[in-house]
């Protein structure tokens, strides 16, 4: 069952589509593919100012240099690669990218991508597009390649400013016929990565130290400005998440007027989104490729099917709270018995019920014996 009503800013309720959804093919060759979530298709990225895309290289596929009109988070869903970063006012850093990754690029950022595997790379981009061109969605401006930077300009421009003969910049300008993604030769000798330069750049959730851990429940590793300094540029947190089979997580929202924006990594599970009123305003299936976003303040909860489930997700403010309603740490909790009596209209035994269960789980919960 999906419901598929939200409300606006002042309450009214409006029909906005919370349903999951996959990402398009938006342009690409034999190098790869650059796919995103569309604002018409996913009406919350218009909602919440947020962006997402994912690019999949193939052997050989090669990013063309680039910057955006929106501050991101990479995460590496698959494979591993090169990537090319230039922060403003730096020098370019050529980095391993393996499976996992995290990386934060703020605005100004000029990244390059590449996959010399047989393995299919796959990058997530999530974002946050109040300052974009286009609400919802990224703008990516290339440097070269068939819509790149030097394109646009006359080659009179070209030459006077790099103060280059005509000839040359015909083949500067004409020589790269790709959109966006181009596949190299065999031969090609690009920049060879150096692993001291992840510092500071990367994270690896998979690698980093456990925010929680909770046994046949699940773990969560947290990007704060602690492990990934740049996320403070970037403007928004992040989290990566792992539910184990028939886990379930506990109901919460963000109590600081953030939008959760989330990219189901791995497996299948059950979802549920509470809003205004007591309304179920989303109950379906979640899985591998999906993108969803929970409103502002609404809740959110999910089971995992056996296999488990696993997910990447941004939250729209840099220092993220999350209110969770069971568990330990649950708000409930914190809640004297007369007021949860009064509350539930229930009497001293059923209280007490209820206050006695979940005294040792926190935010993950194992599933029954």
């Amino acid at each position: 069952m999906i419901i598929g009503s939200c409300y606006s800013e002042l309450g009214r309720k409006t029909e906005v589509d919370l349903t999951p959804k996959f990402a398009e093919k938006v342009f690409g060759g034999d190098g790869g593919y650059y796919y995103s979530w569309s604002p018409d298709e996913l009406p919350m990225l218009k909602e919440g100012n947020i962006g997402a895309a994912k690019l999949s290289l193939e052997k050989n596929g090669f990013f063309l240099p680039h910057y955006s009109d929106s501050p991101k988070v990479a995460f590496v869903l698959q494979g591993n690669g090169v990537a090319g970063i230039v922060l403003p006012g730096k020098e370019e850093k050529v980095i391993p990218i393996k499976t996992g990754d995290s990386i934060a690029l703020p605005f100004g950022a000029v990244t390059w991508w590449y996959n010399k595997d047989d393995t299919e790379l796959v990058i997530l981009f999530l974002g946050e597009t109040s300052k974009g061109h286009v609400v919802g969605s990224f703008t990516d401006f290339f440097l070269t390649g068939s819509t790149g930077i030097f394109t646009g300009f006359s080659t009179e421009f070209v030459g006077r400013a790099w103060d280059l003969e005509q000839s040359v910049v015909q083949i500067l300008v004409h020589n790269q016929t790709s959109k966006g993604i181009a596949r190299l030769g065999l031969n090609a000798n690009m920049t060879e990565p150096k692993e001291e330069q992840r510092d500071g750049l990367v994270l690896n959730c998979l690698q980093a130290p456990l925010d929680v851990d909770v046994k046949n429940g699940g773990r969560v590793v947290v990007l704060s400005t602690k492990n990934l300094p740049l996320v403070g540029e970037v403007g928004f947190g992040a989290d990566f998440v792992r539910l184990d089979g028939s886990a379930m997580v506990s109901p919460g929202f963000s109590c600081d007027s953030a939008y959760q924006v989330t990219y189901i990594i791995r497996g299948r599970g059950r979802a549920q989104i509470v809003g205004i009123d007591g309304t179920r305003v989303l109950e379906t299936i979640v899985e591998a490729g999906n993108l969803f976003i929970v409103p502002r303040f609404f809740v959110v909860s999910k089971i995992a099917d056996p296999d488990g489930l696993e997910w990447f997700s941004i939250i729209t403010t840099p220092q993220p709270l999350i209110t969770n309603l069971a568990g330990r740490t649950g708000a409930w909790k914190a809640l004297s018995p007369q007021v949860i009596k009064a509350s539930f209209n229930v009497g001293d035994d059923i209280e007490k019920e209820f206050r006695a269960k979940r005294a040792s789980d926190a935010v993950f919960f194992p599933p029954p014996q």
